[in-house]
């Protein structure tokens, strides 16, 4: 669900945890006194990171026309979110006056890539891209910080950092449960691993592809009847965030096994989630008529159950969807909920049900820097948003051998969330010395 932040000709942006720390920056070329052209685009581009300079009076008309001015500002806003102001931007080999390879420094990362410039068309920038984005750790970070940082976020906030079954090293509104997006895959896969070690499923077991969801994900292009492996509806579902390998693990399994799950694993209120909703039917159920999401909202679970059944044969077009979480949060009260300490209690209950291929396929997709992954033996990790809604969760091994938990949630219902700030605080906590 969350990758590399990447800026080209097709301008790519995703989940915001970057890649490798690097330990020094790179030697910096000399430059004439007087900056070349490239040069002085280069550092535009910072100007650019730090919204002082605006695409129109950097980029060449065809770059403009193949990335959107809006796309470059999202990107830009993202990364200095994360990583803090732009501060520099250095030339590096190989460059031979209109192509150079780029690294900029931020406050609290490197970036690297490359640049060109077309002189042609007064030496605007005509390609722009970042390979890699590089986390440097505070070295003055402390919790206490931390928390004051969180505790300065607008809306609701909880979170829990520290080893399983063991105290709280940074804690905030632990037991306050909040709307996890995809996060709740992690009760899917749960069952299904919990199932598999007793016997009663095998990884290898096949599926007919008969649900169907919207984006994240791909098995929603596939053919209808395709043979699907368990094992790659659930690896699909955690790494890429599949939403109808989701659903169809939830036909497999059915509704009222994950809430067993959930009941079994120690959730403060499963009753919450019940009937659990599927992905197909959350976005169906938002975009729907004040009406319908007025009746959801008044309706015990046996009735919640008929409105699930009335939906199935509404297939509104993706464009619908997408207009109905245009607008910024939308019900965030139709969702899926756990608290902090409701997730901790379900990674304890998995270390001892679960086949041990379900961490495997939690470490698909870290969601971590070379830093972070040097600081741990294993990293786990599932997340999930929609407009005003973000969750991210880890479930770390140390050095020692001991299970530590991150859960980060943050649900606002009058705005979009931060992603870049809520992701820079998670990797901050990672990097924490122990």
């Amino acid at each position: 669900m969350k990758s590399p932040l990447f800026l080209a000709i097709a301008l790519a942006t995703g989940g915001v945890m970057a890649s490798p720390v690097v330990a020094q920056a790179s030697a910096q070329v000399d430059q004439p006194a007087e900056p070349t052209a490239i040069a002085a685009r280069a550092q535009q581009v910072v100007d650019l990171l730090n919204g002082e300079v605006q695409p129109e009076d950097i980029f060449t008309a065809a770059f403009r026309a193949a990335v959107a001015d809006a796309q470059i500002r999202t990107l830009s806003a993202n990364l200095t979110a994360q990583f803090g102001r732009a501060l520099e931007a250095r030339l590096l080999p190989p460059q031979d006056g209109t192509r150079a390879a780029l690294e900029i420094r931020f406050e609290r990362g490197i970036a690297k890539g490359g640049i060109a410039i077309d002189p042609g068309a007064n030496d605007r920038v005509n390609e722009l891209r970042f390979t890699s984005v590089d986390s440097l750790a505070l070295t003055d970070d402390t919790p206490a910080k931390i928390a004051a940082d969180l505790a300065a976020l607008p809306g609701k906030v909880n979170v829990w950092f520290g080893p399983l079954g063991g105290a709280a090293v940074i804690g905030r509104n632990a037991d306050q449960p909040l709307a996890l997006g995809s996060t709740v895959k992690l009760y899917i896969l749960a069952a299904l691993a919990e199932d598999v070690k007793a016997g009663k499923r095998k990884w290898s077991d096949v599926a007919a592809l008969t649900e169907k969801s919207y984006p994240s994900g791909q098995l929603q292009n596939w053919p209808q009847g395709a043979p699907v492996t368990l094992h790659t509806l659930a690896s699909l579902m955690i790494s890429i965030s599949d939403n109808t390998a989701t659903d169809q693990l939830i036909a497999e399994l059915g509704r009222p096994r994950i809430i067993k799950v959930m009941k079994d694993s120690g959730h403060s209120n499963p009753a919450a989630n019940d009937p659990l909703l599927t992905t197909r039917e959350l976005f169906v159920l938002k975009a729907s008529a004040r009406e319908r999401i007025a009746g959801w909202r008044k309706s015990d679970t046996e009735r919640r159950g008929d409105i699930l059944s009335a939906l199935d044969t509404e297939t509104p077009s993706l464009d619908t969807v997408n207009a109905a979480f245009g607008n910024g949060p939308k019900a965030l009260d139709i969702e899926w909920f756990a608290s902090p300490a409701d997730l901790a209690r379900l990674f304890a209950h998995m270390r001892k049900t679960a086949a041990p291929e379900a961490f495997a396929i939690m470490a698909i997709n870290p969601s971590a820097t070379e830093a972070i992954k040097a600081n741990w033996r294993y990293i786990g990790y599932k997340g999930g948003s929609e407009p005003g809604v973000l969750n991210l969760t880890w479930l770390l091994t140390d050095k020692a051998g001991r299970d530590w938990v991150l859960t980060l949630g943050w649900n606002d219902e009058n705005a979009v969330v931060d992603e870049g700030k809520l992701e820079s605080i998670a990797q901050r906590i990672l990097l924490l010395p122990r």
